[in-house]
């Protein structure tokens, strides 16, 4: 039962809350609809909107993102057009305009199509824990998860070079879908063959994964149709079934979602 709601003005302030056993609220598109699953247990909540943590920066090939800044915000920012497909892939324009950049990275899969993005390119949290603010990759927590009552502040991580993202997110219907396969790609093409690669995938298994079998497969290999169907079979994935798609059909299609993200065919 929820039984308060705290708005702080300060990201210490949220903190604070959260060490004390208080859950985080952002956009609350997920938290508020799982709240009947808690029928029985107090549950404080503490909301981030007043907490200085909306915003956007980009500057000298940084890109800052504030931990409640909307995913609305995301999409429609001229300085991150690399993005806005993803976003754009994500529920609808209400619910983007409610739902923030750290909810996103938080959800379970088959949803956080924002977050496989954010880890295809790297990306670091800002977050104040017990022992004061540290840097972590997200990669480690996707993984391993957030620690109860560490609070993300920030998001950070460099603007891909043009040509160089690449997203596709394959859903039962073209908006507002929950993922089969949703692929997010940087990759860098030189003299011909794969310099450099970083290929993050979601909806496939239970938590967003890096494809580094398939990374290690295009290294130094022109980017061919050839090369990605062998880039396919190099990861041990274990899919999941869930109401959008079986784990048999999702096995089945991920190479051809993968060629369509690297290849746009």
């Amino acid at each position: 039962m929820l039984i308060s709601v705290e708005m702080p003005d300060s990201a210490d302030a949220a903190h604070a809350y959260l060490r004390d056993g208080a859950l985080p609220l952002g956009g609350g598109t997920h938290l508020m609809a799982k709240l009947d699953d808690t029928a029985g247990t107090d549950v404080r909540l503490v909301s981030l909107r007043r907490a200085g943590l909306r915003g956007i920066d980009a500057e000298d090939g940084t890109v800052t993102l504030g931990a409640a800044t909307t995913l609305a915000d995301v999409e429609d920012d001229p300085r991150l057009p690399y993005l806005s497909p993803c976003v754009r892939s994500i529920a609808a324009p209400p619910v983007r305009n409610l739902a923030t950049v750290a909810g996103n990275l938080f959800v379970p899969q088959p949803y956080g199509d924002l977050a496989a993005a954010l880890l295809a390119l790297d990306a670091e949290l800002d977050v104040l824990g017990a022992n004061g603010a540290r840097r972590e990759p997200l990669e480690r927590i996707a993984a391993e998860g957030l620690p109860q009552g560490d609070l993300v502040t920030r998001i950070r991580f460099a603007a891909p070079a043009p040509d160089t993202f690449r997203f596709h997110k394959a859903a039962r219907r073209r908006l507002n879908s929950g993922s089969i396969v949703t692929v997010a790609a940087r990759i860098t093409v030189e003299d011909g063959v794969v310099a450099d690669v970083r290929l993050a995938v979601g909806g496939l298994t239970h938590r967003l994964v890096r494809a580094t079998g398939a990374e290690r497969a295009l290294l130094g290999e022109p980017l061919t149709p050839e090369a990605v169907a062998r880039a396919a079979e190099a990861d041990a994935f274990e899919p999941v079934g869930d109401a959008y798609a079986s784990a048999w059909y999702r096995a089945r299609v991920y190479p051809v979602h993968l060629r369509r993200a690297l290849l746009g065919a």
